[in-house]
């Protein structure tokens, strides 16, 4: 579908260098089986989703093993919930080589269960998502994210970085999103966009959800979906939406973990490690691909995006996810991904909590910035000793606001 260079494509190869088996998922169409077939073109390649691949594993599957026992690729590994424990005996045959097996799949809870369950200490799982905007521009990884993964950062370092983007590529990112076929061939055919939005939607309902949870009211996830537009990028109160949708709070839960877990959602959870403050729990969430937000919300192009109710919280869901992203592309393990409020209404978008630190983030759509926009971040850095903040926004330059909190536009991220 495209020759565009994922950033992750290096994790991966180095991953593989280390364990057995790596496994890579995400969401439908983001781009998974070109990837691995990219990476390793002369593997055998096998897709569960093809009648006569599904036939030939799962009728013999010892058989087909004793036959490949590496060098192979199985796409849409969730199809074979059975795949995974039949690969642990085949990996434990020959439990020290490396780089064996290549596995995708849209999460489902057959192939989480399988990963960590089967595959544990066998396996290395990442993410891939949609184009990441430096991805989908042919840019490489900005630097920022190895400054950021130091314990101890000069904030003079900063200084040195330059942009990677244009700001009209941020802007057009931001409403189009990264979704790889949409992307590419609208810009041939700008009616394909939306068109393929609608499918999509469709697809995922028809072929995902009526087959991992065949009992779901698909009249009410739909509309589920529709009504969880209008709260992405703010805390979300499950009993006001289930009584919205006239279905149960355990039915509203059960709706946003199934849409997180084939990562249409994310659920950012509650940083509750400042025992000074008394936070709030509840969590906060979003679409993490904008441009499928703004196709619910039926906004057309950047004008109106920019002056609807929604463009404050899409923003900052927006740096978050390419933020997430810079940050997966790294080989630093044990990052975790939380927001902050507390009782009291102070309120931080991202907090970055790693083996480097804790590094707060607030993000901003505008230029101009106010000394009242920098209050949570002072306080938030008193309280927990954090060695630097960070204020996101789409000024033109790096700029040291005080002594500790540096602005970062988004063409770095």
């Amino acid at each position: 579908m495209t020759d565009k260079k994922r950033l992750i494509e290096q994790k991966i190869n180095k991953l593989l260098e280390m364990f057995p088996v790596v496994a890579i998922v995400g969401p439908r169409q983001c781009g998974k089986s070109t990837l691995v077939q990219a990476l390793r073109p002369d593997w055998r390649y096998y897709d569960l989703e093809r009648p006569d691949d599904y036939q030939l594993i799962t009728g013999d599957p010892l058989g087909f093993f004793s036959r490949q026992t590496k060098n192979t690729i199985i796409d849409e590994a969730q199809q074979f919930p059975d795949l995974f424990k039949v690969l642990r005996g085949v990996i434990d045959q020959d439990r020290k080589a490396a780089g064996r097996f290549l596995l995708t799949g849209s999460s489902s809870p057959e192939i989480v269960k399988g990963l960590t369950e089967s595959l544990a200490g066998r396996v290395a799982t990442l993410e891939l998502w949609p184009f990441k905007a430096v991805e989908f521009y042919d840019k490489p990884l900005p630097p920022i994210y190895n400054l950021l993964t130091q314990a101890h950062p000069d904030l003079n370092s900063f200084f040195h970085l330059a942009p990677g983007l244009e700001p009209q590529q941020i802007y057009d990112h931001w409403m189009l999103g990264g979704y790889p076929e949409p992307r590419i061939k609208s810009q041939k055919f700008p009616e394909f966009y939306g068109l393929w939005m609608d499918q999509y939607f469709s697809d995922y309902i028809r072929r995902d959800i009526q087959r991992l949870f065949p009992k779901i009211n698909t009249h009410n996830f739909r509309l589920f979906i529709q009504t969880l537009s209008f709260h992405s990028g703010k805390i979300i109160n499950q009993s006001d939406l289930a009584r919205a949708l006239e279905v149960s709070s355990v039915t509203a839960k059960e709706y946003m973990e199934i849409l997180h877990n084939t990562f249409i959602w994310r659920n950012l959870r509650s940083y509750e490690h400042n025992t000074l403050k008394k936070v709030q729990k509840m969590p906060k969430g979003f679409f993490r691909d904008q441009g499928i937000l703004h196709h619910l919300l039926k906004i057309g192009d950047i004008d109106k995006l920019l002056i609807h109710p929604a463009a404050g919280p899409s923003f900052e869901s927006f740096v978050i996810e390419e933020i997430i992203r810079g940050f997966h592309c790294t080989l630093q393990p044990g990052i975790d991904f939380h927001f902050y409020r507390t009782k009291d209404k102070s309120e931080i978008d991202l907090i970055i909590d790693g083996p480097f630190g804790v590094i707060p983030v607030e993000i901003k759509l505008g230029h101009t910035v106010k000394q009242r926009m920098l209050t949570s971040l002072k306080i938030f850095i008193e309280d927990t000793k954090a060695p630097f903040g960070i204020l996101v926004n789409n000024s033109n330059k790096i700029e040291l606001l005080t002594d500790s909190i540096i602005q970062i536009p988004a063409v770095y991220l």
